[in-house]
């Protein structure tokens, strides 16, 4: 039997072109709804990424190398790869994952460190890095942060908006907490 579902590469150039031309319609004001759940999860990030877990995960990512993990390798790995399944199963994913199942609100967090690269998370993203993001570009300078707009998830395709946090340690940047808050 062929297999006819489509390859990460493929979703994530259709992803990118979408992101694209979203980007080129002017931002409208979110629904008041939706941006009341933005603010308890932006609150609520930022309690996150203060845990001492959550802080010590991101200095012990700091401190080693990738591996050469790109996002171009990250992508073609399965599900079932070793590399995907240490990230999911760590300590501090799998407390991400509780913190996720416990506000419906949010369909996927995500622990960056400071350059961008996934630590841990509630599922394994699309991107591997992505560094060069407003989810992580703004948060990653100390600001709590959030988009202004509603486009579907790279990882999950949910309408969302995404939030993010910064990890503070000793009063300085160090790593990014990210979410996504379902826009419906």
């Amino acid at each position: 039997m062929k297999n006819t579902r489509p390859s990460r590469r493929l979703v994530l150039a259709c992803v990118a072109l979408l992101t694209m031309f979203s980007g080129m319609a002017s931002a409208a004001d979110l629904p008041a709804d939706v941006q009341a759940k933005v603010e308890r999860a932006k609150k609520r990030l930022v309690e996150m990424a203060a845990d001492p877990a959550v802080v010590a995960a991101v200095r012990e990512a700091n401190g080693r190398d990738n591996g050469g993990m790109n996002n171009g390798k990250w992508v073609d790995l399965p599900d079932t790869d070793p590399a995907v399944k240490a990230m999911l199963s760590s300590k501090v994913s799998l407390q991400i994952g509780k913190w996720e199942q416990a506000d419906p609100s949010i369909n996927k967090i995500l622990l960056r460190d400071q350059k961008g690269n996934i630590v841990a998370g509630s599922t394994k993203p699309l991107i591997y890095n992505n560094a060069a993001r407003p989810v992580f570009a703004n948060p990653i300078k100390g600001q709590v942060w959030s988009a202004g707009e509603i486009k579907p998830d790279t990882t999950t395709q949910i309408p969302s908006v995404h939030v993010a946090a910064p990890v503070m340690d000793a009063g300085k940047p160090i790593g990014v907490l990210q979410a996504g808050v379902t826009a419906n």
